[in-house]
């Protein structure tokens, strides 16, 4: 008889890389594809910075190369708080900071922390998979609230409220969101942390974009919770251009202490592993070092976003709002009707033309379907010839 998979991992999906497969058939056969699904930009041409390469030389030269503490190097864990302070405003203690293997560790990390069997997470619709991911896979709901469209993704805070409900364990913002780009702003923020505190719901915040911003400015969640209890998680994958290094970091924000039990749980799940120590060495001198980087970064990536707006609201049948942060953009099929559902959408799109995007609904089946998520990390050349292609496909059923 076959053995089959424990049924935690059924529900399982991870949209972004899941399609890459159809991709890799396409190249085997001899097509050239344009990837354009993955939000890495060290695959575009974006170099990690010399200095962060040279000290994870240095580092392995000098003999760290054994196992950090759980919580992980307490010079990193100091200049994380020193970067909190410094570029977002919040004031953290080193003792309430877990360095990850990734931001993605730490949403595992928290989610399977606070989630019990029929737990609700509400989360932003659409919202980055892993997120719901991790809570269909402890046996939890994800409870997506809408973000609105027409207000650059804003959320929808009469909406969120009417979501809360006896079963909802924890709120989580995405800012900059990915997959939309969108900034929330001071005053959102601070209406979800009322609602939050009304409703004695902790906030868990992902700001792994922070610094990846255009045309507004960023607001940290954790700067204007006062006494609320936040969890923020971020990394050095996007704004350090450290994304196969695999560095994240999980921080607790509760001056009255109620998520103490908690913290305890993901300071327990921590010690089942820790996070790489060159890298955690590199990690340090990325935070201290020089940030040029950063702003020659966020200005290429302006104006490829700029090309990228404009190209796609040019293109028949797709309709986009600007994103204002990270480097995704998530556009409406606004003749959808076409074809089945978004992911057929993709799929014959890939098969067509040899672009390769990731299907909206892989964000959230109710927000998110009719769109897809493009990054717009390639050279103005690369994605003219991307959109060029779509173009002429979208010209077929126009």
């Amino acid at each position: 008889m076959e053995i089959q998979a424990s049924r935690r991992t059924r529900g399982v999906e991870y949209a972004i890389r899941d399609i890459v497969e159809e991709a890799s058939e396409l190249e085997r056969c001899g097509k050239k594809v344009i990837y354009l699904n993955t939000g890495d930009p060290v695959r575009y041409g974006f170099q990690t910075p010399l200095h962060i390469r040279r000290a994870l030389e240095k580092a392995v030269t000098n003999g760290f190369n054994y196992y950090s503490s759980s919580e992980g190097l307490k010079e990193l864990r100091e200049a994380i708080v020193e970067k909190e302070k410094r570029v977002n405003m919040v004031e953290l203690d080193p003792a309430n900071v877990i360095v990850t293997t990734g931001i993605t560790e730490g949403i595992l990390l928290l989610i399977s922390a606070i989630v019990n069997p029929g737990d609700e997470v509400l989360m932003p619709g659409p919202c980055y998979p892993a997120y719901i991911a991790y809570t269909t896979f402890f046996e939890g709901k994800a409870v997506t609230y809408r973000t609105i469209e027409d207000r650059g993704w804003a959320p929808d805070l009469s909406n969120l409220e009417e979501k809360i409900s006896e079963r909802t364990r924890l709120i989580l913002i995405i800012n900059p969101s990915n997959p939309c780009g969108s900034v929330y702003s001071q005053d959102d923020l601070e209406k979800i942390l009322e609602l939050a505190a009304s409703h004695d719901i902790p906030v868990a915040a992902d700001e792994v974009y922070d610094r990846i911003i255009f045309d507004r400015n960023f607001t940290s969640v954790g700067s204007l919770a006062k006494e609320a209890p936040i969890i923020g998680l971020n990394g050095f994958s996007k704004t350090y251009l450290m994304t196969g290094w695999r560095l994240g970091y999980i921080y607790l924000h509760d001056p009255l202490g109620r998520l103490s039990k908690v913290w305890e749980g993901i300071q327990r799940l921590s010690r089942t592993r820790c996070a790489s120590t060159p890298a955690q060495k590199a990690g340090v001198e990325a935070l201290r070092g020089s940030e040029e980087h950063i702003f020659q970064m966020v200005s290429k990536l302006k104006k490829r976003r700029d090309f990228a707006w404009k190209r796609i609201n040019q293109i028949p049948g797709l309709a986009s709002s600007k994103p204002e942060g990270a480097f995704y953009i998530f556009p409406r099929v606004t003749m959808i009707e076409k074809w089945r559902n978004d992911e057929e959408f993709i799929i014959e799109l890939l098969e067509k033309t040899g672009v390769l995007l990731v299907h909206g609904s892989g964000f959230d089946a109710t927000y998110g379907k009719d769109h897809f998520r493009a990054v717009f990390l390639p050279e103005e050349n690369l994605l003219a010839e991307a959109f060029d292609r779509i173009d002429e496909f979208m010209k077929m059923y126009a």
